[in-house]
């Protein structure tokens, strides 16, 4: 009888959880809106955009992440690369610029009338910044979910990672640019990479490094990685009850338009799960590596979304907007991604990944 997966009690109510968090930070934008003025004019630097509380509680967020990436699993992907190669495939060449098509066709086209051409260059530059950082941290939650090979979960992480340091910055110039009206501060865009994704990389990965020889791996496993979950989890509520009270108007007064933003969104998440998912089906991908790689596909980076919303165009932007609108649907959309996968498990069960799966036959050689 397979063992029936277990999350721990924040993850299994994420999404109670978020909708909370989101009550909470409304409630204050609305009650103390010159403490939430103060709060998000705190910037690094004038006219940086990138607010320092924000900054602060995303590096909390992500260096427990980074510092479980294990680099050096990388040079053993060779192994098996065609699940990688799927998942890099549809982030970084397909995802970002279906969704600048998808976002252009509703924002531009079929909601302009509602929404107004300013709103729709905002918007459309969102969903742009969502979909181009795809998943991380949560990334490990739903593979768990679906029996996902935990240490392949963990090198399509690291590698996605590792492109985003080169590829987040252009892709999103190019596509915001090229979608809208609007200018991207190209400075701007490296500025969050510099310190949503190099600082906290680098101080993982050093972090790592020196532990590991200091303490050895099972300290390190059992006794440094535990105590940063609290931190993590503490650190993404906090995220959101501020990036919530620094939307509450835009939320309060643009209920309708949030529902819109959130149609694209779906519509993009589906489209790409499903290519993944459906690739890694005709590559005859193992299951336990085909639906982790739907997944990343399906989900986002949503905490470098924000943050490099707000550092481009503001706290209360409808660039915010649109990345915070994919902080709402994140949840009880990836669940329902995780039960497709569950549910369609048979569609995998050809002989070459039950073979890989039980160890019966040496991995074959790509």
């Amino acid at each position: 009888m397979t063992e029936k997966k277990q999350i721990n009690f924040f993850e299994k109510y994420l999404t109670i959880w978020v909708a909370a968090c989101m009550g909470v930070g409304i409630i204050i934008g609305k009650v103390f809106p010159d403490f939430v003025k103060l709060m998000s004019g705190m910037e690094f630097g004038s006219e940086s955009r990138v607010n320092i509380p924000i900054a602060v509680l995303i590096w909390l967020m992500i260096y427990p992440m980074m510092v479980k990436i294990d680099f050096a699993s990388i040079l053993n992907i060779t192994q098996k690369p065609k699940g990688l190669l799927i998942t890099i495939f549809v982030n970084w060449l397909i995802k970002p610029f279906s969704m600048a098509l998808i976002g252009w066709i509703f924002f531009r086209h079929l909601f302009l009338p509602y929404i107004g051409k300013e709103l729709a260059d905002q918007y459309i530059a969102g969903v742009i910044i969502l979909a181009a950082a795809p998943c991380t941290a949560m990334v490990f939650v739903w593979s768990y979910l679906t029996d996902g090979d935990p240490a392949y979960t963990l090198v399509q992480v690291s590698v996605n990672d590792l492109i985003m340091l080169i590829a987040f910055a252009p892709v999103v110039k190019f596509l915001v640019s090229g979608a809208s009206s609007l200018v991207v501060p190209f400075k701007v865009l490296l500025y969050s990479v510099v310190l949503f994704i190099v600082i906290p990389l680098g101080a993982g990965y050093l972090s790592r490094i020196i532990l590991l020889k200091k303490k050895g791996a099972h300290w390190f496993e059992k006794k440094f990685l535990p105590v940063l979950q609290p931190v993590t989890v503490i650190a993404l509520l906090l995220t959101l009850v501020l990036i919530f009270a620094f939307q509450a108007e835009s939320i309060t007064t643009k209920f309708f338009h949030v529902v819109l933003i959130a149609i694209p969104i779906l519509i993009q998440v589906y489209f790409n799960s499903t290519l993944a998912y459906g690739l890694m089906r005709f590559f005859k991908v193992p299951h336990n590596i085909a639906s982790p790689g739907a997944l990343i596909g399906a989900s986002n980076f949503f905490e470098l979304a924000v943050a490099t919303a707000i550092a481009l165009f503001g706290p209360a932007s409808g660039a915010a907007l649109a990345t915070v609108v994919g902080v709402l649907v994140e949840v009880p959309v990836m669940l329902s991604v995780c039960g497709i996968c569950n549910s369609t498990r048979h569609w995998f069960d050809f002989k070459v990944s039950s073979e890989l799966n039980s160890g019966k036959v040496p991995i074959e050689k790509e």
